[in-house]
């Protein structure tokens, strides 16, 4: 009995639904039930046919999921979001809901595009991104570099023989401190004990100050969350990186290289300068050459050095 009323719920309208009793009561003569028996059992289980939800109610509802991550959400899925919410609606009203809010997500799902996030930085020195490089590490070449967040200036990068001594890393920033006579408002590095005393002192540096940021002026966060300097690693590897990579590799293969301390130490003595200089001429490079507008960034265009 249940199965069936269920069944009638599926017809698209109440004259069917009325045929599909008399279809019952037709088909089974034994069930002596009347129109109203069946409706008074329906309420008695709590079915009954839904209306549809109040657009009104709909649309706030799809604004809140947009403002989460439903704004990745085609009509489809959010059409189902819908009725899990319990509001009846047409896959055609989400549809025409999500253009009419969401006309620019719309495009990048139909374009099969990914919708990134914005990096946004109000201006220059406002955050200085700072990260170690290890694909020279297992040879003894240890790299640390620091970039601007807004113009993409490289403020410092060493290679030295080791990337891991909070000393180093901090002496890395007082020097550039010290040239331009003032710190970032904020600091972002991974963490690491190798910041440590880099934290500190940019903390020292900011204590009397009273912006907003003065007390929130270091940032610990993962690797790929600091993304103007791992961003800038890539363009590393393809100028420079890879081919020491392949020249140790290929000593490597040729059992010129074991990964001893002797072996690195003869890497760091012989081509340690050496790499030091490439990497100066690699940074002075990209500081001087010019950043063109992208139509998909709200970052400045123009040279890093000048910005």
């Amino acid at each position: 009995m249940q199965d069936a009323i269920e069944m009638g719920f599926s017809l698209p309208n109440t004259e069917n639904f009325s045929a599909f009793f008399e279809n019952i009561k037709s088909g089974h003569q034994t069930m002596l039930l009347s129109l109203t028996t069946v409706l008074r059992r329906l309420k008695g289980m709590a079915l009954y046919r839904r209306r549809k939800s109040d657009l009104l109610e709909v649309a706030l509802f799809v604004m809140e999921e947009l403002e989460r991550h439903g704004q990745l959400h085609g009509y489809k899925t959010m059409h189902l979001k819908c009725i899990q919410k319990g509001l009846q609606v047409t896959q055609e009203t989400v549809r025409i809901l999500l253009q009419l809010l969401d006309p620019e997500g719309v495009a990048f799902r139909r374009s099969k595009r990914l919708r990134r996030r914005l990096y946004r930085n109000p201006g220059p020195n406002y955050m200085w991104h700072i990260d170690s490089y290890d694909k020279l590490k297992p040879y003894g070449i240890c790299i640390n570099a620091a970039i601007d967040g807004f113009s993409r200036n490289i403020i410092w990068i060493k290679a030295y023989w080791t990337n891991s001594n909070p000393r180093i890393i901090a002496g890395y920033f007082m020097e550039e401190v010290e040239k331009l006579g003032g710190c970032p408002a904020r600091v972002r590095c991974d963490v690491g004990t190798e910041n440590v005393y880099l934290e500190q002192m940019q903390r020292f540096l900011r204590y009397d100050h009273v912006d907003e940021f003065a007390r929130d002026c270091f940032i610990y966060g993962s690797s790929n969350h600091n993304q103007r300097i791992e961003s800038w690693w890539s363009y590393l590897r393809k100028q420079h990186a890879q081919f020491w990579m392949n020249l140790f590799q290929q000593l490597k293969e040729e059992n010129e290289f074991s990964g001893d301390l002797l072996d690195k130490s003869l890497v760091q003595f012989f081509f340690m300068n050496i790499i030091q200089n490439e990497l100066n001429e690699v940074a002075d490079l990209w500081n001087m050459h010019r950043i063109r507008r992208c139509r998909n960034a709200i970052a400045p265009n123009g040279r890093p050095l000048l910005m």
